[in-house]
């Protein structure tokens, strides 16, 4: 017996993780001295309404405290997993192994390090939530995460070079040059998950799917992958990367969703992700 825990990076709410049988742990967004909760206490339009207003947002993990108490409370009847957004992208990985450090039964407890975030983070949960629900062991899901979580392959693409500014992404002067001349800049994830990197930086939004598209050739991306098109109130550009999607991987399933405030906090207004993961068990 094991319970499934993970966090808001899954675009997951609390109310929506306990109708799949998971414990989810919200990250939070944090404006003028207040911490708000994903999803429960803030809203991705409310989010923005506070941007528009020129607040300034930051994001934090989940506390140790609650991952304390989600531990011992699902220890007393088996062991946890919790399966965590990419540690170099947010301390919630960090958080994790503190707080199991501290609980009563730290041994039923197993920290995964996803290495990834937002639509293949949410796919490695439901792949496993879907084989406990078929009776494989946690030794068996715990197998198919760490091989799932190999092809994981994510772009982010925004269009407001100050939120990547704020978040050490680009230098001053990167930022300023990039505002000035209206270009676009392509961010991709590490394979070890630890940061989102410069991947190229161009004049049209084409050019970046274009780029990519060629990536994912040269990764051998094929329609076994789930594409993932989460975006930031940008449904134009994300029925429109749907369309080259479709057209390259017909067979393929593509996935729309809207991102969470904490990842519109970190990628700005109108941002759009691209990723695609592909599940080994």
């Amino acid at each position: 017996m094991f319970h499934i825990v993970t966090d808001s990076s899954t675009l997951y709410s609390i109310q929506e993780g306990q109708k799949k049988g998971i414990r989810v742990c919200p990250l939070h967004v944090n404006i003028d001295g207040e911490s708000y909760r994903d999803f429960e206490d803030i809203t991705s339009t409310r989010l923005l309404t506070l941007i528009k207003q020129k607040k300034v947002p930051s994001t934090s993990q989940p506390s140790i405290g609650d991952k304390i108490d989600t531990y011992n409370e699902l220890t007393k009847d088996g062991e946890v997993l919790d399966i965590t957004m990419a540690d170099g992208l947010s301390g919630t990985y960090e958080n994790a192994m503190l707080a199991k450090e501290q609980c009563e039964h730290p041994e039923r407890i197993h920290i995964f390090n996803s290495m990834t975030l937002c639509g293949p983070h949410r796919l490695l949960v439901d792949e496993a939530v879907k084989m406990k629900a078929e009776g494989a062991s946690l030794e068996q899901v715990l197998s198919m995460l760490e091989k799932s979580r190999e092809s994981d392959l994510s772009f982010l693409i925004p269009f407001d070079f100050q939120f990547l500014l704020r978040g050490g992404r680009v230098r001053q002067i990167e930022a300023g040059l990039g505002g000035l001349l209206k270009l676009i800049p392509v961010m991709q994830k590490q394979d070890d998950g630890k940061a989102l990197v410069k991947f190229t930086v161009t004049r049209t939004y084409t050019k970046a799917l274009k780029s990519i598209l060629e990536e994912c050739d040269k990764k051998h991306v094929d329609e076994n992958y789930t594409f993932f098109i989460t975006h930031a109130f940008n449904d134009e550009l994300a029925f429109e990367t749907q369309k080259k999607l479709k057209a390259k991987y017909p067979e393929a399933k593509i996935i729309i969703s809207p991102l969470s405030p904490t990842f519109i906090t970190q990628g700005g207004p109108g941002c759009i992700a691209v990723q695609m993961l592909k599940i080994e068990r």
